[in-house]
Order: C-alpha cells, then sequence, then structure tokens
C-alpha cells in the first residue's frame, strides 16, 4: 500500500542553520504516529513544511495515491487537498458559541456573495452535532467557546479541523496545559480519529506518548534518529545520549 504522505530527502537551513537535515519517512492512510525529539530538533519545521508555510531546498513531499508533490502547492492549496493542522495554543472565536465555531469551519463553497445569504439547514446543524459528538462538546453547543476550558477549546478547534474533512492531521502537543483527565480523553479521541484519518502528534510528554500506542519516529537535528515502538526508541543509546538523558 503506498503511503498517503511521503517525505524525502527534505532539507532546509534558515541563515547557515540547517534545520531540516536530508529528512525521509512516510506516513501510512488511516495511522497514528508520534513525533519526538529535543528542542531544535525539527518537528515544528517539518510541519511548516508539509503545509506549505516554509520551502525546503531540497527534496520532495508527494501527497496522496496519486504522488502529488505538496511543494508545488500554496498553503490553502494543501489545506483543501485533506492536510490539517492544529497548533499548540488553541484559535477559536471565543465570542461566538461552539455551534457557530464548527459551522463556520465546514467544508463548502462559500464566495463573498453566497456568504451574506447563507443560513445552515438541518443537514448542517446535523453535521455540527455529529463533530461536537465526536469531540466530546455535544453537551456544550450553545456555550460561548470563551467559556470552556483549555482542554475543551483544544476539543473544539480538532472538530473544526475534522469538519474540513481532513485525510492527515497534524497536531502539536496536545497535552500541554491539559488536566489529566482531559489527556486521557485526548489520547481516546486521538486514537479514534486514526480510524479514518491519518493522525501525526508531535508531543514532548512520554506518558501521552506511551498511552497513544503507536509507531514513535524521533528526530534530532533535522534527521531521523529513530524509528519504532516507544520501547525501542526509548532503549535505542543514541536517542538516550541526545533527548532522554542518562540514567
Amino acid at each position: 500500500m503506498s503511503a498517503l504522505l511521503e517525505v524525502s530527502g527534505i532539507s532546509v537551513s534558515f541563515d547557515g542553520f540547517r534545520a531540516i537535515n536530508n529528512l525521509s519517512f512516510a506516513i501510512a492512510e488511516c495511522e497514528l504516529r508520534a513525533i519526538i525529539g529535543p528542542n531544535g530538533a525539527g518537528k515544528t519545521t517539518f510541519m511548516d513544511i508539509v503545509t506549505g508555510k516554509t520551502r525546503p531546498n531540497e527534496g520532495q513531499v508527494l501527497w496522496g495515491e496519486n504522488s502529488v508533490s505538496l511543494l508545488k502547492l500554496n498553503e490553502a492549496q494543501i489545506a483543501r487537498a485533506g492536510v490539517g493542522r492544529k497548533f499548540q495554543r488553541p484559535t477559536v472565536f471565543e465570542d461566538q458559541t461552539v455551534a457557530e465555531n464548527l459551522t463556520m469551519a465546514l467544508k463548502a463553497a462559500r464566495g463573498p456573495f453566497r456568504v451574506l445569504w447563507w443560513k445552515p439547514g438541518l443537514e448542517t446543524e446535523a453535521r455540527v452535532t455529529a463533530l461536537a459528538m465526536e469531540v466530546g462538546l455535544d453537551a456544550h453547543l450553545a456555550r460561548k467557546s470563551g467559556e470552556l476550558s483549555h482542554g475543551q477549546k483544544q476539543w473544539l478547534e480538532i472538530g473544526m479541523l475534522l469538519a474540513q474533512e481532513p485525510r492527515l492531521l497534524l497536531v502539536d502537543e496536545p497535552a500541554a496545559g491539559m488536566t489529566l483527565a482531559e489527556r486521557e480523553q485526548t489520547t481516546t479521541l486521538l486514537r479514534r480519529l486514526a480510524q479514518r484519518h491519518a493522525v501525526v502528534v508531535v508531543e514532548h510528554d512520554m506518558d501521552f506518548v506511551r498511552r497513544l500506542d503507536c509507531k514513535v519516529t524521533v528526530l534530532h537535528e533535522g534527521s531521523v534518529l529513530a524509528e519504532g515502538s516507544l520501547d525501542h526508541v526509548t532503549a535505542n543509546p543514541q536517542v538516550i545520549e541526545v533527548y532522554l538523558g542518562r540514567g
């Protein structure tokens, strides 16, 4: 089976610093993958390249069954192709309700004139309710998003990404700032989403990564240092040296 996303020989430098160094790996359809590594390992730059924010100096990024080059597309085109990204800090419209946030995020052809007269119908309301149930916010549809807890805002943003019908979700440090109960619910959510989407989680929290129970890619100095189960990579002497620390 061909990969959904294939990163091959990617390198990028900023002012002489090589942030990504001949990086190559692939993500399969409906795969849950965790990416870990020390600060400066290239995790954020990798996501910037895949989403079109940063252009590499060399290499290729291929997408889908037809191996479309994402490097030939802009950020909006990449998002429409099915790549969704959630940043660490949730960005929701806090003065709008959960339902309104999800409605605005729905994938639809809405030009400037259509927006003026567009009103949600029964189909839209059903879709919004389904999205809210997916992320555990169906009891909060009428609440202003600013009233939600940090974890609930994270789930709402994931719901807003799902509204765009992505094939790949890039999720940056979802566990940061969450309570233990929220972290457990987020683990369950991400594992469930990976049954229908490819999900790549960039995370520092090893306990959270262990609960994800998925393949782990360790980045160091812009390259893949190790790959495999969490037990496998954390037993690697190089990973212990550069990331986990001796002892």
